[in-house]
């Protein structure tokens, strides 16, 4: 099986970060299983081009199967086997394109032929899809939330409330873009409150960011609201459609640079705008419901 550099990519990230955090001497003896005989010490490379370095060296012979194989067999995900799908059903959107794809079935992890990818048949159904959810997400009414129910220290809730308000402010006045602004930085502060409630729970989530060479994780000073977001995800406060449309504000937020604003040509409407507040509306409510 040969795949592209694009799916190595991803199977790179696979190995060394989304399935289980693999160190540098972990990845060497995972790969001298494949005919190598690597040794770690001083000079090694970084755990990013080892991977992908190795990838590439086996990439058309039978041990990149190996590889995949060992990366998703099921043993390796006890109480995780949802994740595991979840992982396999990644991958396989960019194996695919290489016409092949990785199927599981019960404990055993196949590697079979497919006929690739018709991309016009996936971007309707994304379009469909899209529109659909959307749709859903934005007519869920949520009551008022109470911010005294959030997991955060209560010196802050003064200023989250009046950040509310002033979002609620630039709503009315339809300053689309400014609300904007103020609800991705609302939603930050309040995943870093909930956070620093909850450090050993978070600190021990799987998608939590480590530092590149030493594998420990980051201090939340260091964690990026797409960061946040995820590790909320994966401990249960919020849910995978607060999930999705919190990276799409993430994105959004971004363009508070004007040059990358003017380079995107990004515009909001009043209906970006509206979603962007459903989006910490209904993380509001999931996490005060969640917690608990």
């Amino acid at each position: 099986m040969i795949i592209s550099e694009k799916t190595i990519e991803i199977l790179r990230d696979l190995i060394n970060e989304k399935t289980e955090y693999r160190s540098g001497p972990k990845l060497v003896a995972l790969f001298n299983k494949y005919g190598f005989s690597d040794s770690y010490g001083q000079g090694f490379p970084s755990r990013g081009f080892y991977t992908e370095s190795r990838l590439k060296k086996i990439n058309g012979t039978p041990e990149l199967d190996k590889c995949i194989k060992d990366i998703f067999k099921p043993i390796n995900f006890v109480d995780r086997y949802t994740e595991l799908d979840k992982f396999i059903n990644e991958f396989n959107k960019y194996l695919s394109f290489d016409g092949w794809m990785v199927i599981r079935n019960n404990q055993e992890i196949l590697i079979a032929k497919t006929n690739g990818v018709n991309v016009d048949v996936e971007k309707n159904k994304e379009i469909v899809n899209t529109q659909t959810t959307e749709t859903d997400f934005l007519n869920e009414e949520f009551k008022d939330i109470n911010i005294s129910t959030l997991p955060i220290e209560s010196a802050i809730l003064p200023y989250i409330e009046i950040r509310i308000n002033e979002i609620r402010l630039c709503m009315k006045a339809k300053s689309s873009l400014s609300a904007i602004f103020l609800i991705g930085s609302t939603l930050e502060g309040i995943l870093l409150g909930v956070a620093s409630k909850k450090p050993a729970l978070y600190n021990q989530a799987k998608s939590a960011p480590k530092d590149n060479k030493t594998g420990i994780v980051l201090d939340f000073n260091k964690w990026t609201l797409s960061n946040f977001i995820d590790v909320s995800f994966e401990v249960g406060f919020i849910k995978e459609d607060v999930k999705k449309f919190s990276h799409v504000l993430r994105d959004f937020r971004n363009y508070i640079h004007p040059y990358h604003q003017m380079s995107r040509n990004f515009l909001p409407d009043e209906h970006t705008a509206k979603i962007c507040f459903q989006v910490l509306k209904a993380a509001l409510f999931q996490i005060s419901t969640n917690v608990k």
